[in-house]
């Protein structure tokens, strides 16, 4: 994939973060495949949720919002596509239990912009095989 695309892709990523309600660490994470954008997530409340609040009064992020990259990979879940040998781009490094998801769904390279606090995922996800590449944009 060239430069500029990935580029292109990680910039998509970081605008669909934007998306999210969340106050504390908006998200984002786009799967390609083909070089086609085949999914679309951001870290939020489940749909039709009455409430898009992320956070408690304490700033700790409420036990039901929904990772970016478990929206992205549920979404592929519902319609045709399908995750096995894609490439994600994501604005944070997937958490342990996203990255766990991310292997089991086939995914093989992760992009990622930004160190999420946790290494884990990413050491989860290099013992696996999976690529795992650093693509900082501002």
């Amino acid at each position: 994939m060239k430069q500029k695309h990935l580029e292109a892709y990680m910039d998509t990523a970081i605008r669909f973060s934007q998306c999210s309600t969340a106050k504390r660490l908006k998200v984002g994470c786009i799967a390609v495949k083909n070089n086609k954008i085949i999914s679309i997530g951001y870290n939020g409340t489940p749909n039709g949720s009455d409430s898009d609040v992320c956070e408690d009064e304490n700033n700790k992020t409420l036990p039901c919002v929904i990772h970016a990259e478990m929206n992205m990979i549920s979404k592929l879940a519902k319609g045709n596509e399908s995750s096995e040998g894609c490439t994600v781009f994501i604005t944070h490094s997937p958490c342990i239990e996203c990255a766990k998801l991310i292997f089991q769904s086939g995914i093989k390279t992760v992009y990622y912009n930004e160190e999420y606090r946790d290494d884990a995922g990413l050491d989860f996800l290099e013992y696996y095989g999976v690529h795992v590449i650093k693509l900082k944009r501002t």
